[in-house]
């Protein structure tokens, strides 16, 4: 069975095995077993907080596994509000105007500006499957679940939530964004930027990248083509989120043009449409003809998530098999919350 669980500190071998392959990019899982091990700590005590006055530089890190053989196959995470200890940079595609009346020229020209916007909001991150386990809703799942932890939770975070996917680059990690605008003003290669902002580097972009607009139309047209279009791998997490309720509002990774996609917490639809109902253990397996839902325990420190089947949609209350209720670690009669998957996703 495949279950969504909280990180622990004996996962670190097996998360240094899963970042090993997630390539350039994806700057929250890098190769680096110091960082990890702080990744877990932090996430750990995070958890480990009852109480909360307001959302802070909290981590949620989530990881999938395989029961069947214990391996960690995947892995999702949430920061309560970033930017709050190193500034947190983005580009917003905006417009600039210059008209002529002496002339009868009017122009609009694109434009990318330096911002810190998404200051204080809570961020969710860390999305990676394992490239043999990309198939059974396990990306759904491994996604998902962060909503049903907001949902449960919602104290957690922010009223906005916002997603910074990855942008464009080849099998040589080089950014077409990067090698036309940041590699002129930082002179080090795509794969070093990304390696000190994972980090927790960031103070060489606030001394070395320009404060002034920069003119989209004067980058070369393979920089431009990428400007908000998400890396090949990203395409089907994209997609989850958008069917979440997330949206594009025109900003962009200043390395490598990535889109930022965002949506009210109260909007995304997996927290709007989920309920709490009452567990209860019997004889009720998957059904091949059922429909999909995501089942979440209502525990902070020990928070679980499993997919299942049912031909009848539960109303009060959820009858679980005895194997789905000791993946979520529920007993009878405890809180469990439930939502629906979209029938059209996969």
């Amino acid at each position: 069975m495949m279950v969504i669980r909280t990180v622990r500190p004996d996962d670190l071998e097996e998360l240094y095995r899963l970042a090993t392959q997630t390539g350039i990019g994806l700057t929250t899982l890098v190769a680096d077993k110091k960082a990890l091990k702080r990744k877990i700590e932090l996430s750990v005590q995070s958890f480990a907080k009852s109480h909360l006055e307001q959302p802070s530089n909290e981590s949620y890190l989530f990881i999938l596994e395989d029961t069947e053989n214990g391996k960690i196959v995947g892995t999702s995470g949430v920061i309560g509000a970033v930017g709050l200890d190193e500034p947190f940079y983005s580009y917003h595609l905006g417009t600039i105007t210059h008209s002529s009346r002496e002339l009868g020229t009017h122009n609009s020209h694109p434009t990318l500006i330096l911002n810190n916007d998404y200051t204080g909001f809570s961020e969710i991150c860390t999305l990676f499957l394992e490239e043999s386990y990309r198939h059974s809703r396990n990306g759904q799942l491994l996604s998902k679940c962060r909503f049903m932890f907001m949902a449960q939770f919602p104290e957690r975070f922010t009223n906005k939530i916002f997603a910074e996917l990855r942008g464009v680059s080849d099998e040589n990690g080089r950014s077409p964004l990067w090698e036309s605008l940041g590699r002129h003003f930082f002179s080090i290669d795509f794969e070093k930027a990304d390696e000190l902002t994972s980090q927790g580097s960031k103070q060489f972009i606030a001394e070395l990248m320009p404060n002034n607009p920069v003119y989209v139309n004067l980058l070369p047209q393979e920089a431009r083509d990428v400007l908000g279009k998400v890396h090949a791998n990203t395409v089907p997490a994209r997609r989850l989120l958008e069917e979440e309720g997330f949206r594009f509002e025109n900003y962009v990774d200043i390395f490598d043009g990535g889109p930022t996609i965002e949506a009210r917490l109260t909007d995304i639809r997996a927290v709007r449409e989920s309920r709490l109902l009452l567990a209860s253990t019997g004889r009720s397996e998957n059904n091949e003809d059922g429909h999909h839902y995501l089942v979440s325990n209502a525990k902070l420190d020990n928070f679980r998530c499993i997919l299942i089947k049912r031909t009848t949609p539960p109303i009060t209350g959820l009858t679980l098999s005895q194997t789905e209720a000791e993946a979520l670690d529920v007993n009878q009669k405890e809180p469990i919350r439930v939502v629906e998957l979209l029938p059209k996703s996969r």
